[in-house]
């Protein structure tokens, strides 16, 4: 067998300038793009790749060709587009695996199936490429053109950030208020008023009314009922899910806790393959759950336990088949870690996936729940009190529990208490509740919502902020110079639902373009025809010497920049200085690169100093580690002992014979 590569992607669609001459300037009059052909075309730096597999499936001697890219619509995507563009004529066969042990792969190569089986999953994933590039690339053209500014739209992100920008509006129209609760007070344990508003006590003296009412006489219980409640494990992590919890817990971002996990399954090879949808596991999976335990051994003491029981699994309603599309919930596989391997971050995620796999294993939480009734002529008070009668998946504490010996019929004190509160408003979004949301409304899929959540801050449509997702200036006004239809996430999760159809063979990949292109069309024209304005908040008072033109505020990875307006005029410089690893001599602090008319310095802002930045011919002259190292073993050997006089008169006496 050969094994070759395919670097993530070699291909992608061809632009707009690769297809029409008329498309390579940007406006109005040439949209919507709407090519008969798309077709596909190298990305840059691939070329000597695709070379080398187009020499490989040429060779004499190899019979047919393995597809074993990622297991999923994209992983079909490049592989297809790839043995398309070397025009392979060989049979192809599909490894499909959702992990990368040794013994995951031999048995995959065991069942491998034609590549004919996996054709509606190509034309799914060939459906959405062509899709986002209509959608995407005629609308964004059109705000950037009309508004002289880079406005980027897309048929999910476009939704996504008015999802962010929904929640912004309900805490921005927020008023709060205040109420008053009445709560009895019953030894240890305390209840508040039963209320149909719990809002509906504005003032203090409507509170004070209605206890002075209670307190005339004393209370009732009138029912008292206990319940043992059972609950189930929860199943194992999907994609959203892990990113969702690993934001909650550790503020790690979708696209990190991706890369984590990308990591744990591609590298380590400890963790089922990642970007997954499901919860749930096939019941031939069964037969494997030994041997993933052995794997966790060492994870925790009742891991053992479970393995001398058989490895039986006590959630038994994780296995279903048809929850399970292609891919099945996340898993440690049954390969041991080496943690000394791992970096703290990886470990944090596989501890997380571990955990929940164990908790599989586990008895479901058993606990008594008893609740009362207590009545103050026709005002009610419930009271709760949980015990818990076996602990089982769950480690953490439930709570104290009231010590009150509660009897039906039996008459209860009026000790009242009233407390003002204050109504609080929705919280921002985090990353962790938007991919939730994405979720409910179909935006995107797995594998692409975090991609979804950078493309819009690198935009600066979206910002990260210490309290959460916060749309952009640029941002908002985009959502209200789009399209309606392209804002609401029904059309875009009514586009994913075809895409799901469309990779199950129960619908056409050409009927969904042909609406994808009517759809483009409406877009574009309602942005011709808008009479919106835009204003750049980007666009400072800044002049730029080399043209006049104001300068614009942007983003980079490097920091904020300076760019000129002018579309024509390449001048840009930093906003900020750059701060360089090179130490102040004084403080210690990193110093900020300077640029000046004399060339560039190093200065500390906190004490003033400035230093030459040495050239190439300077820093050549530098110690290399190596030599520092040579002298400092030099120097900090013992000096040698000094010759003894008994030893000089010896040797004295020796040269005179």
């Amino acid at each position: 067998m050969i094994v070759t590569w395919a670097l993530g992607h070699l291909l992608g669609l061809r632009m707009p300038e690769d297809i029409n001459k008329e498309w390579q300037t940007w406006q109005m009059e040439t949209l919507p793009m709407i090519p008969k052909k798309l077709g596909i075309k190298p990305l840059p730096k691939t070329g000597g790749q695709l070379k080398a597999i187009g020499q490989l499936t040429k060779r004499k001697d190899v019979k047919e060709v393995v597809i074993a890219t990622d297991a999923g619509r994209e992983g079909e995507l490049v592989a297809r587009w790839i043995l398309e563009w070397v025009r392979c004529d060989k049979p192809v066969q599909r490894l499909w695996i959702s992990s990368q042990t040794d013994k995951a792969i031999k048995e995959g190569f065991r069942k491998l199936k034609p590549a004919k089986a996996y054709d509606d999953l190509y034309e799914s994933a060939l459906a959405r490429a062509k899709a986002d590039w209509l959608v995407g690339l005629n609308v964004t053209r059109a705000l950037t053109v009309k508004y002289q500014d880079n406005l980027s739209a897309g048929r999910v992100q476009t939704p996504t950030l008015a999802l962010v920008r929904q929640q912004e509006k309900q805490i921005e129209s927020f008023r709060p208020q205040s109420y008053f609760v009445v709560e009895l007070l019953v030894e240890d344990a305390k209840a508040r008023l039963v209320q149909k508003n719990p809002y509906a006590l504005k003032e203090h003296d409507q509170a004070q009314k209605l206890v002075d009412t209670m307190s005339q006489s004393n209370g009732r219980v009138t029912d008292v009922s206990e319940k043992i409640k059972t609950e189930n494990a929860p199943l194992p992590y999907d994609l959203t899910e892990i990113q969702r919890e690993a934001n909650q817990r550790y503020n790690f971002s979708a696209k990190k806790t991706l890369s984590l996990v990308q990591s744990l399954y591609e590298e380590h090879k400890i963790v089922t393959y990642p970007r997954t949808d499901s919860k749930y596991l096939t019941h031939d999976m069964k037969l494997t759950m030994k041997e993933r335990l052995q794997a966790v051994a060492d994870f925790a003491p009742e891991v053992k336990q479970y393995i001398k029981n058989g490895a039986v699994v006590n959630q038994k309603a994780v296995f279903n088949d048809a929850k399970v599309s292609d891919h099945s919930a996340l898993l440690p596989t049954e390969q041991r870690a080496n943690y000394a391997k791992l970096t703290n971050d990886e470990q944090k995620i596989y501890q997380m996936i571990v955990s929940r796999f164990l908790m599989l294993f586990a008895k479901p939480h058993k606990k008594m729940q008893q609740k009362v009734t207590v009545q103050f002529g026709q005002e009610t008070f419930n009271f709760t009190q949980n015990k818990v009668l076996e602990a089982g998946w769950k480690t953490s504490d439930e709570g104290k529990s009231s010590t009150v010996q509660w009897k039906k019929g039996s008459s209860v004190s009026p000790n009242f208490s009233i407390n003002k509160e204050l109504t609080t408003p929705p919280k921002p979004l985090n990353e962790g509740s938007l991919l939730g949301k994405m979720e409910k409304f179909g935006l995107g899929t797995p594998a692409t919502r975090a991609e979804i959540i950078e493309k819009l801050i690198k935009s600066d449509l979206m910002e990260r902020t210490p309290s959460g997702l916060q749309v952009s200036p640029k941002g908002k006004q985009l959502l209200e110079l789009v399209n309606p239809a392209l804002v609401s996430p029904e059309l875009t999760a009514k586009w994913e639902k075809e895409l799901e159809a469309i990779a199950h063979g129960k619908y056409s990949g050409q009927s969904f373009l042909q609406q994808i292109e009517k759809e483009t069309k409406a877009l574009v024209k309602e942005v011709k025809t808008s009479e919106k304005k835009y204003q750049d908040f980007a666009l400072t008072q800044k002049k730029c010497p080399e043209c006049g033109e104001l300068l614009r505020e942007k983003n980079t990875r490097d920091g904020k920049i300076y760019v000129c307006s002018n579309p024509d005029c390449k001048y840009h410089r930093r906003k900020d200085p750059k701060i360089s690893n090179h130490r102040c001599p004084q403080c210690h602090k990193k110093m900020a690169i300077i640029e000046s008319e004399n060339g560039a310095f190093f200065k500390c802002k906190f004490c003033a100093i400035t230093e030459k930045i040495p050239n190439k011919k300077e820093r050549s002259k530098k110690m290399t580690k190596h030599e520092e190292r040579r002298l400092m073993k030099k120097y900090s050997q013992a000096e040698e002992p000094e010759e003894s006089p008994l030893a000089a008169a010896l040797k004295a006496a020796m040269e005179k014979e």
